[in-house]
């Protein structure tokens, strides 16, 4: 086995925009295992938005992103050696190693999943965390009732895709936001939305106009700035918005609301989340998750990118929007 560990370090928080010169490669040398440890080879790292701001030294959901430590992320791999009684090498694993080639456990933190029915890099995906963001923002903020229409931003990413098919399911009608014609057809035609409005193209408040005629009930936002003020014009009264994330925001751009009054006028409800105090749901949305993947009712797309010396610039270009679907690094 290889007795080093490859390793990408937060060397410095950004100014403004990150860059590749934020990130360090280092070796590592692996410390022989201590009774009660496992070995895990990660297979694939997960890049995801909530990582930029973990860069950022500001006050937040988390404690900020430690210089010169191992980037957070998550990740799934194999066990490669373990004197741990609750693993034995082969086992499959999901855990949050972060950018790294090998993780270290004591068994904390680290899950076996079972690969026969669902592929290992989906439980990064569609039935790991984004898939449980998508559950919850949905199910237990908007709350969708059948006939009402729920718009989701970035909705060929990995959480608004599960946003829009699961709202289908809840018989929705299903309206994405995403960025360029190829996008939007995938939206459209692979995921089952109803309509999908390119924010690139055109006048975004009558292209939503147009495929919301009867306004708009709940909205699951992951954007923030201009498309969270087109959306918040064609809410109804009483409507409910799921606040994920706020990506055009991550780089310090102010984001001020130009009619933050409809907040009021049509009553809104605006609920931010952080899904990972709320593992309460995790079981009930895994399963219900795992189950559609497996029966191939619930469709997903991975942008992969190959070797973890890579991921800066996978990273980058995912903030920038240049991934489709979701963003993995292949690490194996």
């Amino acid at each position: 086995m290889a007795e080093v560990n490859r390793q990408i370090l937060l060397a410095s928080r950004p100014q403004g925009a990150a860059s590749v010169d934020n990130f360090r490669l280092v070796e590592t040398p692996l410390k022989p295992l201590a009774d009660g440890e496992v070995r895990v080879r990660n297979h694939y790292l997960s890049l995801d938005p909530y990582m930029r701001g973990r860069m950022n030294d500001s006050k937040s959901y988390a404690q900020p992103q430690p210089l010169d430590e191992v980037m957070i992320g998550g990740t799934v791999g194999e066990v490669v050696e373990s004197k741990h009684p609750g693993f034995a090498a082969g086992d499959k694993v999901v855990g949050m190693f972060g950018w790294q080639e090998f993780g270290t456990s004591d068994g904390k933190g680290i899950q076996k999943v079972d690969i026969t029915h669902v592929p290992l890099s989906a439980y990064l995906g569609p039935v790991g965390m984004p898939g449980v963001t998508a559950w919850y923002g949905l199910n237990r903020i908007i709350a969708p009732k059948a006939g009402e229409t729920v718009v989701v931003s970035a909705a060929s990413g990995a959480v608004g895709s599960v946003v829009g098919q699961l709202a289908k399911l809840a018989g929705c009608r299903a309206v994405g936001i995403a960025g360029g014609e190829t996008k939007c057809r995938y939206v459209v035609e692979t995921l089952g939305f109803d309509a999908c409005v390119d924010y690139k193209a055109g006048n975004l408040y009558k292209d939503l106009k147009a495929v919301t005629p009867d306004g708009v009930d709940g909205y699951f936002e992951n954007v923030g700035g201009e498309v969270l003020d087109v959306t918040l014009a064609r809410m109804n009264a009483f409507g409910r918005i799921a606040l994920c994330g706020m990506i055009a925001g991550y780089d310090g751009q102010p984001m001020p609301l130009k009619q933050p009054a409809l907040l009021l006028t049509q009553r809104l409800l605006v609920q931010g989340f952080i899904v990972s105090e709320h593992m309460d749901v995790w079981p009930q949305a895994l399963k219900q998750l795992g189950t559609l993947v497996a029966q191939k009712q619930l469709h997903y797309r991975e942008s992969i990118a190959q070797g973890l010396e890579n991921a800066p610039e996978a990273f980058l270009g995912m903030l920038k929007g240049r991934n489709f679907g979701k963003q993995l690094v292949k690490l194996i």
